[in-house]
């Protein structure tokens, strides 16, 4: 398992969506997004934790190396 980056949320819904989701709605910091059936909250903080990241990984159905090889590549 590769090792989380330290990023924004901002960061993360931009890699999310070039992996596909979409962006559903907005409620203040936080943007939910969906591709088919499933979604993910993103919590739009400057930096986000890595046990916040791997959550929204979870919620996503994404591994961390889908995650690691969307943002690095």
């Amino acid at each position: 398992m590769p090792k989380l980056p330290r990023t924004s949320g901002t960061e993360v819904v931009r890699v999310l969506t070039r992996m596909g989701f979409q962006q559903v709605r907005q409620r203040g910091s936080h943007v939910i997004l969906r591709r088919g059936t499933g979604g993910c909250v993103v919590p739009l903080h400057r930096e986000l934790k890595i046990g916040t990241l791997a959550g929204v990984l979870r919620q996503a159905g994404v591994t961390s190396e889908e995650f690691s090889t969307a943002f690095y590549g």
